[in-house]
């Protein structure tokens, strides 16, 4: 069997050279705002420092999907869309904090820890792992499984937080973010 190149690897979502280009840019920024030097000397280490760095690093950027027919690109997703699910998630971590906090510290403490699941399908591996990590990264939430069949099991500390994981917006988001569809539901719990 002859060994396949990366740039032409036909199941690779995308356009590898895209990719490649993108990530040796924001590594050629990256190295310029730490050096803070413009002189040509620098500017030449830059480029070839950002464009070996991608050329070695390129293939562990990739993930198969389940069946192993499609690899994904770890940072394949759309950069405004990216920006866009930062500031809303940083908004759902505000407001995820107050509800927590109020649950905490009242005279009575307002909790009611329970066990809820979801399931969400998602072609792009990185889409699922996205999503646990966020749900973990929101207070009173934390991503207990992820089953191979795409079932989430989540503890949620308050009933707020527990209805919030299971309203299928965070998902939605998600699925936006990489392209995919939209293929939640909740799933009844077996107690």
């Amino acid at each position: 069997m002859e060994k396949q190149g990366v740039l032409n690897d036909k199941k690779i979502v995308g356009s590898p050279m895209v990719h490649m280009t993108c990530l040796a840019l924001v590594l050629f920024a990256f190295w310029m705002i730490l050096s803070g030097r413009t002189e040509t000397k620098f500017v030449v280490y830059g480029i070839l420092t950002a464009v070996v760095t991608t050329w070695v690093t390129y293939p562990l950027l990739l993930v198969p999907n389940k069946d192993g027919s499609k690899k994904y690109y770890v940072f394949g997703f759309s950069i405004p869309k990216m920006i866009m699910y930062f500031f809303w998630l940083m908004w759902q971590l505000v407001l995820a904090n107050i509800d927590v906090l109020l649950a905490t510290t009242g005279q009575e403490l307002n909790i009611d820890p329970k066990v809820v699941r979801f399931r969400f399908r998602a072609d792009n591996p990185m889409a699922s792992v996205i999503l646990a990590n966020s749900i973990t990264l929101t207070p009173g939430t934390v991503t207990m499984n992820v089953t191979d069949d795409g079932v989430y099991e989540i503890h949620a500390l308050t009933v707020g937080a527990a209805a919030g994981v299971l309203d299928g917006g965070m998902q939605k988001k998600v699925a936006d973010l990489y392209g995919e569809k939209f293929d939640f539901a909740v799933v009844e719990s077996e107690e």
